[in-house]
């Protein structure tokens, strides 16, 4: 039986309590201990995340973490890059192979639009490697963590939240008051349902086993290095993600198996016998030893919240975005959700901004949280063309699809046919494996964006394949090299950190000077950047001119997140212009006007 601790007052206090501690509620943790935020995690395991479920790190995400300062710590424990690659399709790892798609940008076609968009690598860093990462260096830098300590309920007033938890280890109960609350519990959110948050999609629409274990499959795969491997087998495209998949967790010794059922029938019983049979299936040999060492059925959803946040509580990653794991976008948005966050519960708790800006985190990410879950879930549906592409209907017919599968490799029309339509089926999954534009391409318009009167500028490339860099407001700042002292960084280096840049360049120089006194009047950290010939930052390649979109003497206003929030194009007529529109751009953005020091 659970005892109370207290009926009264709360027996913990913070700034910002955070549910969870997957990869949205350790990278709510990070970002804000890092800007010096007050924050408490409340977890109910008693331990990180011991299954590497998410896995995919994409560019995007290790921006925000080389914000962080972790850039190379996550890269020392992870996969490389360019072992990702060569996303296979086959009927078994030692059977006939249908094709390769090269991944995540390392086609030489593809290579040069991501090393041209950031400063940073794909990598394959399961959960296991990212949480611990990110959640010690949260604690490192102030963060306090409660293990084995469940969320109860919540209850929100006009200052702030008082969340009840019970110690799973004594069974006490007890309060936490905190300013405001971030909901990073998952699928099963129960953040979010006390929210009665609104959510769209059908729900769970199909099932899908998750078998992990140890079994050296070098001889199978080296040659070809990929995080995915693709299967073709009777019954294969029934529920899942499409096919039967092995994931490479590591290089080549540990495997997660993924296989689906139907949900209506709930998952099969998982026996070391029945994982044993799946996989030898799959490899399509019984000449290999494994082991088992976890086994899990999940739901494939199709499900978003329309509204991700009520008053003073926040929800983030999978509690408010549930979709399959196609396109690698889990994890990556629910660290990208905490970044958006973050900087805005930071400047509201130190008084910089007012709470009005806490609504834009809603206006900016909820359209993502849609835009992830049907892109995931269209994903699956296109991995049916490669079936189709075969010509069945259904590969329960065993007899037709070896059939088919013979007549690939047959002179003749019916075989050409095959292998063209085999070629193109492949060659489209490019929109689950390259979707670069899906991760880049974000354009936030809420109240802590300030328009210009320009239009957004149209895409020239497929959005979702490709990225697009601008510095239209509400786009993130674009990446290129520059100098200092000669020696090269990225544009990024010299913005986030938890505050507010302005960039400009020769001719500039009256937004610089406006920035410092502003700083100095308010307290709001301002960091001056200008670029030019003779500035603090030079820039060689020509490729910041290119980007910028705005004069030698214009502005851009950065985020601490990294995205524009304001662009002046041409240089200020008056130091005093210069001064007003300024203070007119950050406070706009802050929601407030800042009283002077």
């Amino acid at each position: 039986m659970s005892r109370s601790l207290s009926s009264d007052a709360p027996s913990a206090e913070t700034d910002v309590l955070v549910v969870g501690s997957g990869p949205g509620g350790a990278a709510a943790a990070l970002f804000l201990a890092t800007y010096g935020t007050r924050t408490m995690v409340v977890t109910r395991y008693g331990h990180l995340s011991d299954t590497p479920r998410a896995h995919i790190t994409n560019q995007r995400t290790m921006e925000t973490l080389r914000d962080m300062g972790l850039e190379q710590r996550l890269m020392r424990e992870a996969t490389p890059w360019e072992w990702m690659g060569n996303t296979t399709f086959c009927t078994s790892l030692a059977g006939d192979e249908l094709g390769r798609i090269p991944s995540w940008g390392t086609d030489t076609r593809r290579h040069h639009d991501y090393e041209l968009q950031s400063p940073c690598t794909m990598l394959d860093a399961p959960q296991t490697i990212t949480e611990p990462v990110m959640m010690q260096a949260a604690q490192a830098r102030g963060a306090k963590v409660r293990f084995d300590t469940e969320y109860l309920s919540h209850t929100q007033d006009g200052s702030g939240v008082t969340t009840q938890v019970r110690d799973r280890l004594t069974g006490a109960t007890y309060g936490i008051r905190s300013k405001y609350l971030v909901g990073a519990d998952g699928a099963r959110s129960k953040v979010a349902a006390d929210l009665d948050l609104p959510f769209e999609g059908p729900g769970a629409v199909g099932g899908a086993l998750h078998i992990i274990f140890e079994a050296d499959l070098s001889r199978f795969v080296e040659y070809r290095p990929s995080v995915l491997y693709w299967m073709v087998q009777p019954g294969s495209e029934k529920e899942g993600v499409g096919l039967g998949v092995l994931r490479m967790i590591k290089p080549w010794t540990e495997w997660m198996l993924m296989w689906g059922y139907e949900v209506a029938a709930g998952p099969p019983e998982i026996t070391d016998e029945f994982a044993r049979e799946l996989a030898v299936n799959l490899v399509g040999t019984d000449d290999f030893e494994m082991r088992v060492t976890s086994r899990l059925p999940w739901t494939v959803n199709h499900h978003f919240a329309t509204t991700i946040a009520r008053d003073r509580v926040f929800c983030v990653g999978d509690a408010v975005h549930r979709h399959p794991p196609t396109n690698g976008l889990g994890s990556n948005t629910s660290i990208q959700d905490s970044y958006n966050l973050a900087w805005k519960l930071h400047h509201v708790v130190q008084g910089l901004a007012a709470p009005s800006l806490l609504d834009t985190y809603n206006t900016e990410r909820a359209p993502v949280a849609r835009q992830i879950v049907e892109r995931a879930n269209q994903s699956i549906a296109d991995t049916g063309r490669i079936v189709a592409a075969l010509d069945v209907d259904d590969t329960t017919d065993v007899g037709k699809l070896n059939r088919q599968l013979a007549l690939r490799k047959a002179p003749g029309p019916e075989g050409e046919k095959i292998r063209e339509s085999l070629r193109e089926a492949i060659a489209y999954k490019a929109y689950e494996f390259d979707a670069h534009g899906v991760e880049h391409n974000h354009r936030y318009a809420s109240a802590a964006v300030v328009p210009d009167g320009t239009a957004m500028p149209a895409f020239t490339r497929d959005p979702e394949l490709y990225a697009q860099p601008t510095t239209w407001p509400g786009a993130k700042l674009p990446h290129t090299w520059v100098t200092r002292d000669g020696h090269r960084v990225s544009t990024l280096d010299l913005a986030g950190h938890g505050t507010f840049s302005v960039w400009t360049g020769i001719g500039g120089q009256a937004w610089v000077d406006a920035a410092e006194a502003f700083s100095a009047e308010t307290g709001l950290p301002v960091v001056p950047v200008s670029v030019g010939p003779g500035q603090p930052f030079e820039d060689p390649y020509g490729t910041w001119a290119e980007l910028r979109e705005i004069s030698d003497g214009g502005v851009l206003v950065v985020r601490p997140d990294l995205y524009v929030a304001a662009r002046h194009v041409s240089a200020p007529d008056s130091a005093g212009t210069a001064a007003q529109w300024l203070r007119h751009a950050l406070t706009s953005v802050l929601g407030t006007a800042l009283d002077a020091k």
